[in-house]
């Protein structure tokens, strides 16, 4: 049986149970109820009698039958009770319904009448049979001179109970319809709910859930139709290096703007890169809808900041790679060129060459000399130079550089120092000054390293200034950038630092950007 079934089953038991329970409470409220009613009744006419001072007079001289028989049918049949029976204080009956009776000794106990006391409400069996009956005394002065005895038949109290019964038995039914009804659209509600799954298939799915959501080695974020986190992982809360609790809107969230309008708009997103805390996450996102309708949607999260570390070490070896390619390529021709004057005994014409070779090296970009101590540094600003001239650029070490120590995180300074430069020589080849030129300026000031980037170019409008650092704001026309200077930021934060826009000051059109990195170098000097 459905487990949907047996809840109906079960509302429906507890609702006759509890409807019966309450019938049966009812008739006993309403029998105790008519029986002290009747009893009350009974005793307020067999008061009435006892006040009669022909029953009074009667009781105290033992008069049997004659006036009292004639007082007591006249109540019997006016107030259509069952019997009314007088006694002298001896309980000697002297009037009955049944003449005969009369001289006889009463059938249930008179003892409480007879001592002063009235008596309701008792129920009891007699020479009439079962009934309701009420007693009080005849009292002449001070002294009891007999009792009354007043009672209705079983029959007729049944009666307005079995009435009253019924009536309650109509309201019961109409609330046990209506408790049925009830439980079956509550059922029917339990079932849409569950989308027609049993409890133990809500269990499987719930494991299932909880093994995929903590099993794989991506960040799930789940939101509903409001946009609010329904589900996630572990996995997710540290790919973006904060807590997700259940119920968070999405705007609350460190998220790249681009993909919380793409999900406010409900578009699918593949392979959005962005910058969370400080990681570069490869972010898709995909609408979840049940018979077209939206249920919310699921985010998952990749964590691409080893490849993208290690990409941008790649990006520098192969540059210098390419520039020390393309020396040897041309230092091999100069030598070919020499040798041939030489064997042809061209010796005037071979020092000639060798002295404009000369003055063309002499003419090429100095690498760095002393200002700048460290290897890593070196390498990078030697590789930045040679694409410089390679497109036709200067890229210039300003006279006040002055690193004497030890860089403690090369990825960390190549990140800042390269993505700004690639940046300026972006800038500086596109603006209109010619040569294109670059400057960069590195200062040491005890373990901070500090960065300033200048270029040529045409600066940087006015509408990006203040969005400039988000992930996917870029001024090249070309698709897929926009992270430069997110990862530098995200990369001088990581050190407590920080990377900004400057004003160059003095007119200039070019942009200066400034990054301050503290801790990125050693305390002692490269020897």
């Amino acid at each position: 049986m459905r487990f949907t079934r047996q809840v109906l089953l079960l509302q429906i038991g507890v609702v006759v149970l509890v409807v019966g329970l309450g019938v049966a409470l009812v008739a006993w409220l309403l029998r105790t109820t008519l029986t002290e009613q009747y009893g009350e009744r009974a005793l307020a006419i067999a008061k009435s009698v006892a006040a009669d001072p022909v029953v009074i007079a009667g009781a105290a001289a033992r008069q049997q039958g004659g006036p009292l028989q004639t007082r007591a049918q006249a109540v019997t049949k006016a107030n259509e009770v069952l019997f009314v029976v007088i006694t002298d204080d001896q309980g000697i009956r002297l009037a009955h319904p049944d003449p005969g009776s009369i001289g006889d000794r009463v059938s249930t106990s008179a003892k409480e009448a007879l001592s002063g006391q009235d008596v309701v409400s008792a129920v009891q069996e007699g020479t009439l049979g079962l009934s309701v009956r009420s007693k009080t005394p005849i009292e002449q002065g001070d002294r009891v001179v007999g009792e009354v005895s007043v009672g209705f038949t079983v029959t007729e109290l049944t009666g307005d109970v079995n009435r009253l019964i019924e009536l309650t038995s109509l309201f019961a039914g109409g609330a046990l319809l209506l408790g049925a009804g009830a439980s079956a659209l509550l059922n029917r509600r339990l079932r849409r709910v569950t989308h027609g799954l049993e409890p133990q298939e809500l269990t499987e799915l719930l494991y299932e859930r909880e093994a995929v959501l903590h099993g794989i080695g991506e960040g799930v974020l789940a939101l509903d139709a409001q946009q609010r986190v329904t589900v996630r992982n572990d996995e997710a809360e540290r790919l973006l290096g904060t807590a997700l609790p259940v119920g968070t809107p999405l705007a609350e969230l460190d998220l790249s703007p681009r993909l919380q309008m793409a999900v406010a708009e409900g578009v699918p997103v593949d392979n959005l890169l962005a910058v969370a805390g400080n990681r570069v996450l490869v972010i898709n996102s995909r609408a979840v809808r049940r018979e077209e309708r939206p249920l919310g949607t699921v985010l998952t999260f990749r964590d691409r900041t080893d490849l993208d570390t290690l990409t941008r070490e790649l990006d520098g070896i192969r540059s210098l790679s390419d520039g020390l390619r393309a020396q040897r390529h041309e230092f091999a021709n100069r030598l070919h060129t020499l040798s041939g004057l030489l064997q042809l005994g061209h010796h005037a014409e071979a020092e000639e060459y060798l002295q404009t070779l000369t003055e063309t090296t002499g003419a090429r970009a100095e690498p760095p000399g002393d200002q700048i101590a460290d290897p890593y540094l070196r390498a990078l600003l030697a590789a930045k130079s040679e694409q410089a001239q390679e497109k036709g650029m200067e890229l210039r070490l300003a006279d006040d550089s002055w690193v004497p120590a030890a860089v403690t995180d090369p990825v960390a300074a190549g990140t800042v120092i390269g993505n700004l430069v690639d940046n300026a020589l972006h800038a500086a080849r596109l603006g209109p000054r010619r040569p294109a030129a670059v400057e960069i300026g590195l200062l040491a000031d005890g373990d901070t390293l500090h960065v300033s980037v200048v270029d040529s170019g045409p600066g940087v409008p006015e509408p990006l200034r203040e969005k400039l650092f988000d992930e996917g704001v870029s001024t090249k026309l070309a698709p897929g950038h926009g992270l430069g200077l997110a990862l530098a930021r995200q990369a001088a934060r990581a050190h407590d630092g920080e990377v900004w826009l400057a004003d160059p000051g003095g007119g200039a059109s070019g942009a200066l950007f400034v990054a301050k990195l503290p801790g990125l170098l050693s305390t002692l000097e490269v020897p």
